[in-house]
């Protein structure tokens, strides 16, 4: 048999855990005076992996001992303890409010896990069948077509407006120019050269998109594509729901608040991204394998890994929570899936990221160099560093910025992903800390970007099924109500005022971004140009283009058409002399160096150059 019934699984568990952190705790401790600070990785480079692990088995084969004599309640408050102490010794160390108050909440829920202990009981999955069209299904078909419309009318208005820069929607605009014509993802946008983004970012998921973009070749056919990618998130979230039993109000309500859920509609502010796909796929992947359903696991399982070299971290964490699920509650067909996902994922993700380092343009670890020391730039590092002292996780995770990046995902939903006793399920919380939260690139924990989108759908598959837990049909409307008032809040102050400005922009000034396409048409598609970054995304339809703000000297002024929008002065800063700031002129005098001549403009606003 797989599992062993003589084993206690979930005893075993939490004597790891208890035992690890108290191993963390001593090593932390045991580090030379003046080496505790947590700001920092001068201490942390000291600790020693291999003591943290002996110490870790010394401490499970103790936990065991003692387990025979304690009842469950006492050894519960252990983990209370070994954390506490943990807790107290980091904050005298590396003192920070914040810090201590963080510690001091997940303290407490860890008190809750000791008054109350774990739930292992049977989890209620159901069988689904064909529903009829009803009420709340039509409501739900309503709400995700406005919600489709809003997001269309906000996106394309960023197009109309001249509000898409190179970075990163010209460069697909681009892309899906070579996709159409060559059947290869090229780009000269956004390395400075003919590169192919499968170089950068190892996404072939692109290629579902490509049909569509083939019989409407439009830059805003990308940005509708994407709304209509985002807004089939539903469907798989109405099925969680229903598998979980989950009356058709309550799951009409949690779609709703997924609509509202400012980090859901907030990463379209920033134009196409590959990341909308995790949505959907991670909710059908959860969905697949909750129903047993080995063709959706499996399908999903490789679309999701499509999507980007680090999608592989988000389909490998939910298969080992479901390995974990599995194991505890002694479900075969569920742990024989799970693990052939966890081993794909793996597989994946080292071979993806193997090629980038050899034959690509490198992965992007430097997004985490707040975890690497010693030189090191391996994930690995930043693994170690995690299991040899989480508090510098924590400790990570206090930044304003990051504060508020919590506040605006855990509060919209009422902090619903925490509230169970099912505990292995905090395992899903793990890309949110990983990939939001541990990393000091900025815009990984910034609602308005794409790096939301596979963390929502953890987070809304946990407030699905622990909604469905809560038994008394009062409280469980209660807290579904307050969610989506407060992600109404959120949507309306946040998203809402975003997407009114772009929209606004395109009526009031129509004939202001008329006239400026009109000036850009004369440009022939044919033509190699160089451009500044709001410009490029209208002109990405050609072989060759470049930003004059990253492009190289030998690239812009090799190009036979320039187009400068006047007033992006960062375009220039490059350009400028010494001691001075702006540096337009600078350029306009480089222009005359290399031939150019400038052959039509709107005064103030907009030049045309052409090489003579």
């Amino acid at each position: 048999m797989l599992i062993s019934k003589k084993l206690d699984i979930p005893e075993v568990i939490f004597h790891l855990i208890c035992a690890w952190l108290g191993a963390a705790a001593v090593e932390y401790i045991m580090l030379p005076p003046g080496e505790h600070s947590l700001a920092d990785l001068a201490g942390i480079s000291k600790m020693c992996g291999l003591r943290v692990a002996a110490l870790t088995a010394a401490g499970f084969v103790l936990q065991s001992v003692l387990s025979r004599s304690n009842n469950s309640k006492t050894k519960r408050w252990r983990l209370v303890l070994t954390f506490s102490i943990y807790a107290i010794a980091s904050a005298i160390c590396a003192f920070s409010w914040r810090f201590v108050i963080l510690c001091v909440l997940i303290a407490l829920y860890m008190c809750i896990y000791a008054g109350f202990g774990w739930n292992g009981g049977t989890i209620p999955i159901q069988k689904t069948a064909r529903e009829k069209l009803g009420l709340y299904q039509c409501t739900t078909i309503v709400f995700a077509a406005l919600f489709l419309l809003f997001d269309c009318a906000w996106t394309v208005a960023r197009v109309h407006s001249f509000s898409t820069p190179t970075f990163d929607f010209g460069i697909f605009s681009q892309m899906f120019y070579y996709l159409k014509t060559t059947g290869q993802p090229f780009t000269t946008l956004e390395r400075d050269g003919l590169l192919s983004h499968f170089a950068v970012h190892v996404s072939p998921i692109y290629y579902l998109m490509l049909p569509i973009y083939y019989i409407f070749p439009y830059v805003e056919t990308l940005q509708i594509t994407q709304a209509f990618v985002l807004t089939s998130a539903v469907v798989p979230l109405w099925n969680l729901g229903k598998l979980y039993g989950l009356q058709p109000k309550y799951r009409m309500l949690i779609c709703i608040l997924l609509l509202l859920f400012p980090a859901f509609s907030g990463g379209t502010s920033y134009d196409l991204h590959e990341n909308c796909f995790l949505t959907p796929l991670l909710l059908w992947l959860l969905f697949g394998i909750d129903s047993g359903k080995a063709f959706v696991v499996f399908t999903t399982a490789v679309l999701a890994c499509f999507v980007k070299e680090d999608a592989a971290v988000y389909v490998g964490i939910i298969a080992f929570y479901f390995v974990v699920r599995s194991v505890l509650h002694k479900d075969k067909r569920r742990l024989a899936i799970s693990s052939i996902v966890l081993l794909f994922s793996i597989v994946w993700f080292s071979l993806v990221t193997t090629y980038l380092s050899i034959a690509g343009e490198g992965v992007m670890n430097y997004r985490y160099s707040n975890f690497m020391y010693g030189g090191s730039e391996s994930l690995l590092t930043v693994i170690k560093v995690a299991l040899m002292c989480p508090m510098k996780v924590l400790y990570e995770c206090i930044d304003y910025e990051k504060l508020k990046f919590i506040g605006l995902t855990l509060i919209p939903i009422v902090g619903l992903p925490l509230i169970t006793r099912r505990y292995e399920r905090l395992i899903l919380l793990i890309p949110y800390i990983l990939v939001n939260l541990m990393s000091d690139y900025k815009y990984q924990h910034d609602v308005m970007f794409q790096y939301t989108f596979g963390s929502t759908a953890c987070l809304f598959y946990l407030l699905t099924v622990n909604l469905a837990e809560i038994k008394r049909p009062d409280q469980r409307k209660a807290v579904i109500l307050l969610a989506l008032c407060i992600s109404s809040t959120c949507f309306y102050t946040i998203n809402m005022g975003t997407a009114v400005k772009y929209m606004s922009y395109c009526r009031q000034y129509s004939e202001y971004y008329s006239g400026q396409r009109q000036l850009l048409s004369i440009i022939p598609e044919d033509a190699s140009v160089a451009a500044t970054t709001f410009y490029t995304t209208y002109l990405s339809q050609r072989k060759e283009i470049y930003d004059i703000r990253y492009g190289s000297d030998t690239n812009i002024f090799g190009c036979e058409y320039i187009a400068i929008k006047v007033s992006e002065v960062s375009s220039y800063k490059r350009f400028a002399k010494e001691g001075t700031i702006d540096g337009i002129d600078a350029f306009k005098q480089r222009l005359q160096n290399y031939d150019y001549k400038c052959i039509s403009q709107i005064d103030g606003v907009v030049e045309i150059y052409k090489k003579e």
